[in-house]
């Protein structure tokens, strides 16, 4: 993934973005009821990757969750530290994680491996799973779609992935599955897929 090239294109159009999806609202009640059953119960630090404006961070921490947010778009960030702040968040990168192997119990990815060419996903699921405990929990939201491909996102290019594969990927990376949601496509809306799975002991 060009992380300055997904930076600078977000940034262009953070405020758009804050605007219509930077609120718990914007998020669809199943959504947000599968993020609280995975990542609500946790004990220990959950990370947001790819945060975002934070409110998912935000809700996480309403919930009693010590989360913590990290986004590459500095413009998210600050709108997430002035709108939570309460809530810690850091500019960084999900591929490389400075974090301890093992120290976190539970990660949200919604929408933030989007952007990540196929070849690079499973790199970036080997690093979710250093970092997280055994047992700990991955919620992750993408595009469902019937094969993996590209495809003209409003901000950057973004690829769309089979659920079934985004499993298998997600069993070599040391996870097993246990919960997806779908829903079809309707309006400007595109097929969407969320999974939680639990990472696997060594």
């Amino acid at each position: 993934m060009d992380r300055d090239k997904v930076r600078q294109a977000y940034a262009s159009v953070a405020d758009l973005y804050i605007e219509l999806f930077g609120t718990r609202e914007r998020v669809d009640p199943d959504d947000l009821a599968l993020i609280g059953r995975h990542l609500a119960t946790r004990t220990g630090p959950v990370l947001d990757l790819g945060c975002g404006p934070g409110h998912l961070t935000g809700h996480l921490r309403s919930l009693g969750v010590d989360a913590t947010g990290i986004d590459l778009v500095p413009e998210f960030i600050a709108h997430a530290r002035a709108t939570h702040p309460d809530v810690a968040f850091h500019i960084g990168s999900l591929e490389s994680l400075d974090v301890v192997g093992g120290s976190v119990a539970g990660i949200l990815a919604w929408y933030s491996l989007i952007h990540l060419p196929p070849e690079e996903l499973d790199g970036v699921l080997g690093e979710f799973r250093r970092v997280l405990a055994p047992g700990g929990a991955l919620v992750l939201g993408m595009f469902d779609h019937d094969e993996v491909g590209p495809f003209d996102h409003k901000v950057v290019t973004a690829y769309r992935w089979p659920v079934d594969e985004i499993s298998e990927r997600l069993s070599r990376a040391g996870f097993v599955e246990v919960e997806r949601l779908r829903r079809a496509g309707e309006g400007d809306q595109r097929p969407h897929v969320a999974i939680a799975a639990l990472a696997k002991d060594r």
